[in-house]
């Protein structure tokens, strides 16, 4: 990040006067298509998308020189079931019933992926059918569970990302998931996780997104409050069932087609559909542009699961924890006035100092709210290394320090 985008973004933010981006959202007709990865810099996705919280579809230009696009796929464009049976066939993976409905998502069960892919084969020459129903082999921690070098290089627009900087450095988790699945496989209406914004590579195949702008899904419930399971339903046209629906804009919808890159903004909730034998690698991320979005969702968590309250405040040292390992780092890159990517161990630091004093603004904002939250208030902050107050202290004081930078 240079100065002029830090700058930007500050005044973005003091624009909002406390609204939460992802409420402010301008109509679209269209998601835009970003061609060219040569004229196309880091400064203008997080400007023109991440900023304004708005989606849009990279070229397969931007993914080309990926090792699982040559690896896991056949000339013919199809996945290569051999490569993938040799190299990960032992591994065990989750999969979900597309054609069971469990609340409003989908049972899953575990297998290898040498059993996966074996239905895969079957269900393909069955016509695209199955007694075993529809499934679809989803959330799999590539990265976490075995090796994935050479699999896909990180692209330098999502490089600022907490989520998997802050499990990176614990080593026993991630936000990076394989996804695989016949033709007719799909994902139902959600939001993502912690409105996270994600970003979704097709190796191979095309996918059909629906998305609905923040805000829009609330015109979907139906009488009882409940959101939709399946956007492309009739029964949503059920004016007694949904009787906001009226009131709801059209989606957009996008097709992607294979090595097509996907960003999807914080709190746009989607469905996705595959329109053919598809693989795709997808990560959920977290940074200093949804990191308000985040924090606000789970005080509505909070609120909304009072009768699971112990559980949620057991998580607040953890969301502390979190702010500290991102928070450090930046720290540390700021002190020692390193450039871009220098500090060990810090892989979201690669965006240099500008991006570092921008990451610890954004931080001090939220964690000012944290400290002031009455749940927050009741755990018991005696064994924090550095007492939440105390961090911070230590942000506000840099924060000061950085507008010379």
């Amino acid at each position: 990040m240079d100065r002029e985008a830090r700058v930007f973004a500050e005044s973005h933010f003091r624009s909002l006067e406390g609204c939460l981006p992802r409420r402010v959202c301008p109509k679209l007709d269209r998601v835009d298509f970003i061609e060219k990865p040569d004229s196309f810099s880091y400064a203008d996705f997080f400007k023109g998308y991440l900023l304004p919280n708005l989606p849009c579809v990279f070229s397969s230009a931007f993914t080309e020189g990926w090792g699982s696009r040559r690896l896991w796929v056949t000339p013919s464009g199809k996945p290569n079931f051999d490569y993938l049976l040799q190299n990960y066939g032992d591994v065990v993976v989750p999969v979900a019933n597309c054609g069971v409905r469990e609340y409003n998502s989908n049972p899953k069960e575990h297998m290898t992926l040498r059993d996966y892919i074996s239905y895969w084969k079957e269900y393909i020459q069955g016509n695209y059918s199955s007694s075993r129903g529809c499934l679809y082999l989803k959330d799999w921690h590539l990265c976490r569970d075995s090796s994935a070098e050479g699999v896909f290089t990180l692209p330098i627009y999502f490089s600022s990302d907490w989520l998997n900087e802050y499990w990176d450095a614990l080593d026993v988790d991630d936000y990076r998931f394989i996804y695989m699945g016949p033709t007719g496989t799909w994902s139902p209406f959600h939001a993502d996780i912690f409105r996270s914004f994600s970003w979704s590579v097709n190796i191979c195949g095309r996918k059909k997104w629906i998305f609905f702008p923040p805000g829009q899904e609330e015109a979907l419930r139906d009488c009882h409050g409940s959101l939709p399971y399946d956007v492309t339903s009739p029964t949503l046209l059920d004016s007694r069932l949904h009787p906001m629906r009226d009131h709801c804009s059209p989606p957009l919808e996008v097709t992607q087609e294979a090595g097509e890159m996907v960003f999807v903004p914080s709190g746009w909730h989607h469905q996705v559909h595959n329109l053919e034998d598809t693989i795709s690698i997808n990560h959920n991320w977290v940074n200093g542009c949804n990191l308000a979005n985040m924090w606000h969702f789970l005080q509505q968590e909070l609120c909304a699961v009072q009768q699971e309250i112990i559980e949620w405040r057991d998580s607040m040292p953890d969301w502390h924890h979190h702010c500290q390992v991102v928070a450090e780092r930046r720290l540390l890159l700021l002190a020692k006035g390193m450039g871009p990517g220098k500090v060990e161990g810090g892989k979201g630091t690669r965006l240099g100092p500008q991006q570092a004093a921008f990451d610890i603004c954004r931080i001090a904002e939220v964690l000012e709210s944290v400290v002031a939250h009455p749940d927050f208030q009741r755990v018991d902050t005696s064994a924090f290394s550095p007492r939440p107050e105390e961090l911070l202290q230590q942000l506000e004081e840099a924060v000061a320090a950085t507008t010379s930078l």
